[in-house]
């Protein structure tokens, strides 16, 4: 297994900024982690009251996070490579963070908000000399922004930096908050919950950390009264955003992942980068043949000209992720040559010595591999079908309006001649609305599939084996009277049937589907009728079956307005009390509590006729 290095600053008592309560005792907490829970084999430590730091290349050095120190270590520390492919390197950082001048910068002990540029150290530049370590992989944990930003009008994570895979405790105008009954920061407290998890589940990938924090932080935040807080990630390039970060908790099945990510940087002649993501699938399955072969391919791979450094190549393909923008660069060419003695560095990394011995083996083999550009990876078992759908519209004279659109569909049978249909949703990004008094705010949404149709209580059956007692009856109804726990359990179990990831939608994907690129209250127009749609019991007591109406969105979506209340896995926190996002109205919902953007919430164990949910899976899948 690769080495693993980290650096830890915690900042309480900031000479010209508002002090901290918990920041130095957050960074001792990921300390103790990286030191004595996955033992790291060097943790750094700058805090206020933190021991001088022995080196193994000089004199102790102050450990007093001030700027001259900091400045002084990322200079000195990285000017030469001192770890390589496999390894990792980890930043921590609890402070105060600035956005000035459009550059993002940390702000050390002495700080002044007043001069930033000669006090503050620029985000851009810390990771900068974190790349210089050689480690293929950097990962940089920002708990900043804490009450500083709103002060300063905007807090740090405008910026993508280059090469690194990066995890912020709130989004760019919001702030971090430290909450006094755990005596820790809302982000620290969680990271260290997910990076501890064990099991199904584990946060043992960027993608599994990053969903755990989006989740639960916010979560944590209104449990304690705090304004909100929506933790969001930069990952550069794109396909690190499936990399394991802690190869001890991965399955095989986050190991097949890679393999997909690694392939496609192959065909894209990204050779530095699917060295480095074949090296990391041999960290969890140290003889897999498919990473032998992948490397065994780049070793034959003939030299071309690369800059000298491929990470700091400008991105040209930006994708967006939950509230995040991950930037895909296009890497420059290298001769790869692997060599023996490469292969024993490999063996260092923690590939076992079989593997070693079989990849040294196939490497000194002729003939020589396929070429790469007639590489193909594993054909997808879950191939995209195409459907033909109507789109309905309202002019403004509210007549009715159809046209006949093309979509695909992921189909996946799930036995009694039971068909589950996912449609593929590009992300992108669009104004959420809020019904709520909050302003409108961008949000960017990374791809996903989600339910062509709400949950039918056939489907249900197909995979619980028994039906739910809905109120109303019938195998293409949706399924109602489920609540939000029924709901999350009914995932879990459709995720282990078919080894697929499914999970509710929070409320802003909900709605970037529901709109299908609308800006109207409805995606059907500026009003529906009920030709169009199930709501106000204009339909009797009753759910309809889903697709009853005929018509869909431009995305070929069902039933987004009326019919059925849908959960979403967001939490809000009324009168103290836990309650879970409800969107699109329901059969007995008047007009207005079924526009696009309206919000309505529940106790997650309640129960009623008129609340049922829609699948989202996230996938690989190019879509």
């Amino acid at each position: 297994m690769g080495k693993n290095w980290a650096i830890a600053v915690g900042i309480n008592q900031y000479r010209y900024l508002q002090p901290l309560h918990y920041a130095v005792r957050d960074a001792a907490a990921m300390c103790d982690y990286f030191s004595h829970e996955v033992r790291f084999e060097q943790v750094y430590y700058f805090s206020d009251n933190s021991p001088p730091i022995q080196q193994d290349y000089g004199p102790p050095l102050d450990s007093v996070p001030t700027f001259t120190t900091l400045r002084r270590f990322l200079r000195s520390r990285f000017e030469q490579p001192f770890l390589q492919t496999g390894d990792n390197l980890w930043f921590f950082f609890a402070g105060h963070g600035i956005r000035h001048e459009d550059r993002d910068y940390l702000m050390p002990i002495d700080g002044d908000p007043g001069e930033v540029e000669g006090t503050a150290i620029p985000l851009s530049y810390v990771t900068e000399r974190l790349r210089r370590s050689g480690a293929d992989n950097v990962v940089l944990l920002v708990d900043a922004c804490r009450n500083e930003g709103r002060r300063a009008g905007v807090g740090v994570g405008e910026e993508v930096q280059q090469g690194v895979i990066t995890l912020f405790s709130c989004s760019p105008r919001e702030s971090s908050y430290e909450i006094e009954q755990l005596q820790q920061g809302a982000f620290t407290h969680t990271l260290l919950q997910g990076l501890r998890l064990q099991g199904e589940g584990n946060c043992a990938t960027v993608e599994r950390l990053d969903q755990y924090l989006r989740e639960h932080v916010p979560e944590l935040s209104r449990r304690y009264n705090k304004p909100r807080q929506t933790p969001y990630a930069t990952v550069e390039p794109a396909a690190k955003y499936h990399l394991i970060l802690l190869p001890r908790q991965a399955t095989l099945r986050d190991a097949e992942t890679l393999k997909m990510a690694a392939y496609k940087a192959e065909t894209e002649r990204s050779f530095e980068l699917a060295e480095q993501l074949w090296v990391r699938v041999l960290a969890v399955s140290p003889a897999d043949s498919d990473a032998i072969a992948g490397i065994r391919r780049l070793a034959r791979t003939p030299a071309e000209s690369s800059p000298a450094r491929p990470d700091l190549v400008s991105s040209s393909e930006t994708r967006t992720v939950g509230e995040r923008s991950t930037s895909t660069p296009q890497l420059g060419h290298r001769s790869l040559g692997l060599s023996r003695r490469r292969l024993l560095q490999l063996g260092g990394l923690g590939v076992a010595s079989t593997g070693v011995a079989v990849l040294a083996k196939w490497i000194s083999q002729d003939p020589p591999p396929s070429p790469i550009n007639s590489l193909k990876p594993p054909a997808s078992p879950n191939p995209l079908k195409s459907f033909e759908f109507t789109v309905a519209t309202m002019n403004a004279k509210n007549e009715i309006q159809r046209q006949t659109k093309q979509g695909r569909v992921l189909e996946k049978d799930l036995g009694d001649e039971v068909k589950l249909e996912m449609v593929p949703i590009k992300g992108g990004s669009f104004t959420m609305q809020s019904d709520n008094g909050e302003p409108p705010r961008p949000v960017t949404i990374k791809p996903f599939l989600i339910g062509k149709h709400e949950v039918t209580q056939a489907q249900w059956k197909a995979v619980t084996g028994s039906s739910f007692p809905s109120s109303f009856k019938g195998s293409n109804y949706p399924v109602d009277s489920v609540s939000w726990d029924d709901a999350r359990k009914f995932c879990d179990q459709l995720s282990n049937k078919t080894g697929l990831k499914f999970r509710l939608p929070t409320e802003a994907e909900w709605e970037y589907a529901c709109r299908a690129g609308t800006k109207t209250p409805y995606h059907f127009g500026e009003t529906i009728t009920p030709e169009l749609a199930n709501f106000n019991r204009r339909h009797g007591e009753t759910t309809t079956p889903v697709g009853h109406f005929g018509v869909a969105n431009a995305f070929g979506l069902y039933d987004m307005h009326g019919n059925i209340w849908e959960w979403c896995s967001d939490p809000v926190w009324i009168d103290g009390l836990e309650k879970r996002v409800l969107r699109g109205g329901s059969w007995t919902s008047p007009l207005n509590l079924c526009r696009s953007s309206h919000e309505g919430y529940a106790t997650p164990t309640i129960r009623e006729s008129y609340h049922g949910f829609r699948l989202v899976c996230d996938t690989l899948l190019k879509i």
